[in-house]
């Protein structure tokens, strides 16, 4: 990203500590918080092969023509453009990290998005406490999910590594947190891991967090899904809606190298529309974590940590901080 448009979008790397008093003491769950979709999407590696989980006729495409289908699976599959710090400093508080074990990576686990990355988990992940420490009352919440190809005795070490690194920064599973609360214990993580057996052997690790998207190239079906969703009423405790688009295969075929980006500035317009009028908080309707592809190319962070102030003007805010 261009350092003019960076500073013409602007950041918002300590949001959080800049809430009003009002908003210290409610559940994060209740309020409006930003989050990168497949948020390590943006050091894929084209050098890799499609990964196992995609279907038998791309992986066999991909033998036969390895430099075509990287390429075109790298175009579709990058969602975002620049390292998870950054995603922070812009005020993305969710991260969507899917993980995987390449077929001839040894011991070391990457991420995946239709092809592996390039940067590490442990890179990632350090990058990121490094962050944390920069902004010690910030709060992150990171969701480790896909799990491609990874063994038990992965899981094992993956989660020891993601404990001792962060250590006193991680919130338990069974604390309520709130700004004030993670402030006064030095909480800055909440970990969502999406292996039950590894979350219930350690409380430092959340359950999985729902993630509720529409698996659709048009912004008018997401919209229609997530109001359908809306209706239907709200999860208890943390969840996503998913902003992304998701493209399917004739769309593809019909257009092989526009990729997810020129499709997504197409239909941003509509959906930080949508997004705009939202509101978060304990109703049945009440967003909470808002996903979005390719967060720094528009000022979707900023919109959706300004929704927190419309809290303020409910006739009794109070009671939002005791649920």
């Amino acid at each position: 990203m261009e350092d003019e448009e960076r500073l013409q979008l602007g950041g918002n790397p300590d949001w959080m500590s800049r809430l009003p008093g009002e908003l210290l003491d409610v559940p994060l769950w209740n309020l409006a918080l930003p989050g990168s979709h497949d948020s390590m999407s943006f050091c894929l590696d084209v050098s890799s092969p499609v990964v196992r989980s995609e279907p038998c006729v791309l992986r066999a495409i991909d033998r036969l023509f390895p430099c075509w289908t990287r390429t075109c699976v790298s175009l579709w599959a990058t969602t975002q453009q620049s390292v998870l710090s950054d995603q922070c400093e812009l005020g993305v508080r969710f991260l969507d990290l899917r993980i995987a074990r390449k077929p001839a990576g040894g011991n070391t686990l990457f991420f995946a998005h239709g092809i592996y990355t390039l940067m590490t988990v442990q890179e990632a992940l350090q990058e990121l406490a490094s962050w944390l420490d920069a902004h010690p009352r910030e709060i992150v919440i990171v969701s480790c999910s896909h799990f491609e190809s990874l063994s038990d005795e992965d899981h094992v070490h993956l989660a020891e590594f993601i404990i001792t690194l962060f250590g006193e920064k991680l919130c338990l599973s069974r604390d309520i947190p709130t700004l004030r609360s993670c402030w006064s214990r030095g909480q800055q993580v909440v970990v969502s891991y999406s292996n039950q057996q590894m979350v219930l052997l350690h409380p430092e690790l959340w359950t999985e967090i729902p993630y509720r998207y529409a698996d659709s190239p048009d912004p008018m079906k997401v919209i229609a899904y997530l109001e359908d969703q809306k209706h239907r009423g709200r999860p208890a405790g943390f969840y996503v809606s998913g902003l992304n688009l998701t493209e399917d295969a004739p769309y593809v075929l019909l257009h092989p190298l526009q990729g997810m980006r020129k499709m997504t500035a197409r239909a941003l317009p509509l959906l930080l529309s949508w997004t705009s009028e939202q509101r978060p908080g304990v109703e049945a309707g009440g967003v909470n974590i808002l996903c979005c592809d390719f967060v720094a190319v528009s000022r979707f962070c900023s919109l959706v940590i300004g929704l927190n102030y419309k809290l303020l003007a409910a006739p009794d805010a109070a009671s939002i901080s005791r649920r």
